[in-house]
């Protein structure tokens, strides 16, 4: 088994990962508060 060496490890793949993850978190809230509105100004 090979001796592990601390941050020498590849991760722009969990990097990407992580970005388009928080893309879409950040988009899905803007839509989510974006509909409440429409609905409290509406009157739903």
């Amino acid at each position: 088994m090979a001796k592990h060496e601390h941050g020498k490890m590849d991760i722009t793949e969990q990097e990407k990962t992580f970005n388009g993850f928080i893309r879409f978190v950040a988009w899905s809230t803007a839509i989510i508060i974006g509909v409440l509105i429409f609905l409290a100004l509406a009157g739903a």
